[in-house]
């Protein structure tokens, strides 16, 4: 079907498809970091249940290193605050794209008549075979 429509909506296909894989680049990496997030959060909370003078070990690549109970507190805040950062701006990245594939939808819908049967992404609501009985 491509090979029939004009050059400019064929680039706004081509548009919409690598904006769909970055929308899925920043899903990947949206779940990393809430899955991070989740592991941070549950330690600095199993920290709390630890006594100040108990021994404490943190990895370091395949290592396990001795520190202080304050060091470990300290930095397993400051990866939580981190990741909070990190999540909120993939958020962000992710309305941005949504936006910007939603516009170039909408562009690409008016250039071809507003005909707009194709473009819908997945057979929803008013996708083919909708309608009544």
């Amino acid at each position: 079907m491509q090979g029939n429509l004009p050059p400019e909506a064929q680039e706004k296909i081509e548009q919409l498809q690598d904006l769909q894989e970055t929308a899925q680049q920043v899903a990947v990496q949206k779940q990393e970091a809430e899955s991070s997030l989740t592991e941070a959060e549950n330690a600095l909370d199993e920290l709390e249940n630890i006594d100040s003078g108990t021994g404490m070990y943190r990895k370091v690549g395949e290592l396990l290193v001795e520190t202080e109970y304050d060091r470990a507190e300290e930095e397993l805040e400051d990866k939580v605050d981190s990741l909070e950062i990190r999540l909120e701006t993939l958020e962000k990245q992710e309305d941005r794209v949504q936006e910007q594939f939603e516009d170039l939808q909408g562009e690409l819908e008016e250039m071809l008549g507003g005909a707009g049967g194709g473009m819908g992404g997945p057979a929803g609501p008013g996708g083919p075979g909708a309608g009544g009985a």
